[in-house]
């Protein structure tokens, strides 16, 4: 029998966490950057003592939130192009119930994140615990239970040797291509006490490197043979693309072949926007040059994507009635999707294959030369939309004028996630460098920016993280904006108050609604609060101001490169203007009767956008 190590299943749980390591632009360095922790009676004896061993080689951090800390280790993940990433440790209960959200996007974006909440006593005793949840019908039931429909990995623990393989296998999971994302072990809290004889080599170092799936010839043979006959080819580059580490490779095969490229929220910036061929966002949110694209092409090259509704303008979006699809990516699920062509690979490993077997092989120069009008004429829409203005209250496009102009450059991340912001972001954010947008529209999760923010800036501490966020957002989670601070992390938050939920409110105007109840002044309130958010930024440690005017607003953000925290600028801005050029059809059910007259002319309006889907 080789050689053993009593600890107890937390113990071991820490001790092999930081063993773990991989390799990052040549240098070997830990997998698992740190841990979050929330401390509760769930966790805080096991979990926490165990922890405190080894705060040397694996930092624990302490946040105000338990799903602003899961949402920032996603953030750090994503920012890390997956190859390194995090741990959250909660108590049982609504500590770990708190980062239900948080598992919601990691698992819609495909991202590496290790959740450890507390459970209950394994040997039931003196149940029912504070804050158990008794399930009449079933013993084994916890509130634990819920993470399972978003992990990709769940195990709960009741005997402590039942962590060794649940470790091993919660590895594989966080570092392999295709099922990657969220990993649960629920930790019941007697067993993380509880001591065992682990194997020595448990807690050896281990080396984890990307695995690059190369293509099935068949499989390749088929894509060369449908691209070679390609009159109007278009790549849409997704996620895969950034996590891949393919954007040398994309930049060279779009050059190579002559193909415009268009992004998704997910792989906006694998291109620079600034690339001759790279017509920027496509979709929902897309620009009228990438859409003018994917509206006639042929063929359409989809690399590292899932081709989400607002990619596939609800799968109205792609035109000619001949188009086919090939799926490039390293899931076949995805690779295959509405009878696409799949070429299962990793992103890079493919379109060198690609590009090799296409030889010189290039688009027509008439197709690809179309490419400069029509970036110019959105690029002149754009300069248009973002152009500074004295009026009253700017509109969001605007303020994202302000803010390229001043902050935007190649060390810049901009981080944002759901409401009005990531549509008017995907078309107008001029990304210089792969990273450079960060955008959380997978889960579309009101409340990730800050702390969103915040995983950024522990992946990228060199960069200016920029957070830009709508009041809405703002309410629903602003703590982590004090763990900035506490952490020395230093962000510059832009908030735009715009007195409500201005983007589901023009949704809620585009079908037909009423105005009701997402606006403030629309909302069956007593009283129409007046929310002072440079005051409490303030409150919470940042330097805080509030600006009147765009002009006002990129002095505030000059001068705010020279504090020593966080940052937090306030602006009111005007809640129905958004950017009219570019975008296509979404689709949102319209009820089919209604006593409204608008509401019967939008569903008229949407029965007849609904033609033009196809059916996969």
């Amino acid at each position: 029998m080789g050689k053993t190590i009593r600890l107890t299943m937390a113990q071991a749980v820490a001790h092999f966490l930081k063993a773990q390591m991989t390799v990052v632009d040549g240098k070997t360095v830990p997998i698992f950057a740190g841990v979050w922790g929330i401390f509760g009676h769930g966790n805080v004896a096991g979990m926490g003592e165990a922890l405190y061993q080894v705060r040397e080689d694996l930092p624990t951090l302490r946040a105000h939130n338990e799903q602003g800390m899961a949402h920032a280790a996603v953030a750090f993940a994503k920012a890390s192009f997956r190859q390194r990433f995090m741990a959250c440790t909660t108590s049982i209960g609504p500590g770990a119930l708190n980062m239900i959200t948080a598992a919601g996007v990691a698992h819609v974006n495909r991202l590496p994140v290790l959740f450890l909440p507390g459970d209950v006593f394994a040997n039931r005793i003196p149940d029912p615990v504070l804050q158990q949840i008794e399930n009449f019908g079933d013993g084994t039931v916890s509130v634990n239970d819920a993470f399972r429909c978003v992990s990709r990995y769940f195990d709960r623990i009741t005997r402590p040797e039942q962590i060794i393989p649940a470790l091993k296998r919660t590895m594989q999971v966080l570092t392999d291509p295709v099922d990657c994302g969220p990993v649960t072990l629920s930790l019941c809290q007697d067993v993380q006490a509880e001591a065992y004889d682990y194997p020595a080599s448990l807690f050896e170092e281990k080396v984890w490197t990307q695995r690059r799936p190369r293509p099935d010839t068949d499989e390749l043979a088929a894509a060369i043979a449908t691209l070679r006959k390609a009159e109007k080819p278009l790549i849409i580059a997704g996620g895969g693309v950034l996590y891949s580490q393919a954007t040398a490779e994309l930049k060279a095969f779009a050059g190579m072949h002559g193909i415009p490229v268009a992004v998704t929220q997910a792989g906006k910036s694998a291109l620079p926007d600034d690339h001759p061929l790279c017509m920027g966002s496509v979709g929902v949110t897309g620009t009228s040059a990438a859409n003018a694209f994917a509206e006639e092409a042929d063929v359409i090259l989809a690399v590292g994507t899932r081709m989400q509704d607002f990619t596939t303008g609800s799968w109205a979006l792609f035109k000619n009635d001949g188009v086919k699809m090939i799926g490039l990516n390293t899931v076949a699920f995805d690779a295959a999707k509405r009878d696409s062509q799949p070429l299962v690979a990793d992103a890079r490993e493919g379109l060198k294959l690609l590009s090799e077997a296409l030889g010189g092989w290039k688009a027509p120069a008439s197709f690809t030369q179309s490419a400069k009008p029509r970036k110019e004429t959105w690029m002149a829409a754009a300069d248009r939309a973002t152009a500074p203005t004295n009026a009253d209250l700017p509109s969001d496009a605007q303020v994202i004028g302000a803010v390229q102009r001043t902050i935007g450059g190649e060390n810049s991340v901009m981080v944002c996630a759901a409401g009005g912001l990531p549509g008017e972001l995907h078309k107008l954010w001029q990304a210089q460098k792969p990273g450079g947008y960060h955008m959380e529209y997978g889960f579309s999760c009101m409340g990730y920016e800050i702390a969103g923010g915040l995983g950024v800036k522990l992946a990228r501490p060199e960069a200016d993280v920029v957070v830009m966020v709508g009041d809405g957002s703002y309410m629903m989670m602003n703590s982590e904006l004090s763990t900035s601070i506490m952490l020395g992390q230093k962000l510059t938050i832009v908030v735009l108050d715009n007195r409500g939920y201005g983007c589901i409110n023009r949704l809620q105007m585009g079908t037909g609604g009423a105005n009701f109840n997402n606006l403030l002044k629309d909302s069956m309130i007593e009283m129409m609060p007046d929310i002072d958010f440079r005051a409490h930024a303030e409150s919470m440690g940042a330097v805080a101001v509030k600006v009147s005017s765009i002009a006002d607003l990129e002095t505030a953000i000059q001068q705010s490169k020279g504090n020593d925290r966080t940052s937090v600028i306030v602006i009111d801005t005007d809640p129905l203007i958004t950017t009219k050029e570019g975008g296509h059809w979404w689709d949102v059910a319209v009820p089919e009767v209604s006593p409204r007259k608008e509401v019967n002319a939008a569903r008229e309006a949407y029965v007849k956008a609904r033609a033009a889907q196809t059916i996969g």
